[in-house]
């Protein structure tokens, strides 16, 4: 399942506010979030199982997150999805990451997901499944889960929206403190949409509240190792901000040479 919000280019100090529950199977590890070697640096969490990512910023400002995706057939995928992703954050920009999706995901099979890659030039929602289709991220609120991108027949996608739409988030300060009130909402009963899953062995097992501002030094990143309604998001953005500050000193070097 997983969900995905992404307030888009509405805020303009903050042009990509993020929010995300990942669910996972409860004994699949994963590694918390942390500087990936190799250029351009990445910061994500990683998959001990397979070796992938599920979300993540890398230096440039790109942001790459991942939902699972409804088929109407297993698609018995040959690679893990989040290797792609994690391929995916060594781009430079959205426009590269886009091409080079479509490009793997022709020659590759995959199972059925979600791909959102975003910079502040460009965004996009990228459907996996036997075709792939892309839709542009739209200026304001993209909210995505196993389905298309805003999905009116999704409850879950829904009620995001309904919810964080209660009041106007122009601030990348408003928009977490709510986004993390909202994506923490308990299960309230069986068969009724609930932001944080708790189905036997699969779970909600994480949450991300990310903004990428137009300076490094604004950038925040908190994560919860746990449901984020039982489990405290923790501080990640000295991290964040390190590999942004690290993109900016080497795009100057770049253009000055």
């Amino acid at each position: 399942m997983c969900l995905l919000a992404v307030q888009y280019r509405l805020v303009p100090e903050s042009p990509i506010l993020v929010a995300a529950n990942r669910e996972e199977y409860i004994d699949r590890p994963s590694q918390l979030p942390s500087i990936q070697s190799g250029k351009p640096r990445v910061l994500c969490g990683i998959d001990q199982k397979a070796g992938g990512t599920w979300l993540g910023v890398n230096q440039n400002g790109l942001f790459v997150g991942l939902t699972n995706r409804a088929t109407a057939s297993p698609l018995f995928g040959q690679r893990s999805r989040g290797l792609l992703a994690l391929d995916l954050l060594r781009c430079t920009s959205a426009s590269k990451a886009l091409a080079k999706a479509e490009m793997e995901l022709d020659k590759t099979r995959y199972e059925g997901c979600n791909i959102i890659v975003a910079d502040a030039q460009a965004g996009y929602a990228i459907y996996a499944e036997e075709q792939v289709s892309v839709a542009p991220l739209q200026e304001g609120l993209n909210i995505i889960g196993a389905r298309d991108l805003n999905d009116p027949e999704d409850q879950r996608v829904q009620m995001a929206r309904r919810l964080l739409t209660l009041q106007t988030l122009d601030s990348p300060v408003k928009f977490l403190a709510v986004a993390s009130r909202v994506f923490a909402r308990a299960p309230v009963g069986p068969g009724r949409p609930s932001m944080v899953v708790r189905n036997g062995d699969y779970q909600t097992v994480s949450s991300s509240l990310i903004a990428l501002g137009v300076k490094p030094r604004d950038a925040i990143y908190q994560f919860s190792s746990g449901a984020p309604d039982q489990s405290k998001y923790e501080d990640y953005s000295p991290m964040l901000r390190d590999i942004l500050s690290r993109g900016l000193r080497e795009a100057r070097t770049k253009a000055r040479v």
